[in-house]
């Protein structure tokens, strides 16, 4: 019968626990959920404040919705959330708007241009807005 001296279970326990913590050690953190309702200002050239609502769906890191402001309304036609970076480019009329927005648990803030005008933005999320029920007549 062989016997196993108190140095090599030591470094046999030592080298299974550094195998075992090895796996749990990298654990990758999930970027937080993009999709719902957000609400805030921005604001512009003119130092205007502008309120903004985004209404954003993600999947697989494409964004898609709207964005609904005191100065219109707007479709967001390309889009993209990456880390805690987010994009997303919106028909302006015109010149193709882009907000560039960094993501801090429930609030985005960056900025937005389009054409000659930009500033600073920053909506954090809310309750999603319910529509108001319709009369039947």
């Amino acid at each position: 019968m062989k016997t196993i001296s108190r140095s090599g279970v030591g470094v046999a326990a030592v080298m299974m626990l550094a195998l075992c913590s090895f796996g749990f050690g990298q654990t990758k953190t999930a970027k937080p959920a993009l999709t719902g309702h957000y609400e805030g200002t921005a604001k512009n050239r003119a130092d205007d404040v502008i309120t903004v609502n985004f209404d954003l769906a993600e999947k697989d890191g494409a964004v898609t919705g709207m964005i609904r402001s005191s100065h219109g309304d707007f479709t967001i036609t390309g889009g993209s959330h990456k880390g805690d970076d987010v994009t997303l480019e919106f028909d302006a009329g015109g010149p193709t708007g882009t907000i560039t927005l960094k993501l801090a648990e429930d609030k985005l803030s960056g900025t937005w241009s389009a054409g000659d005008d930009g500033g600073p933005v920053e909506v954090k999320r809310a309750a999603a807005q319910q529509e108001a029920p319709k009369e039947k007549s």
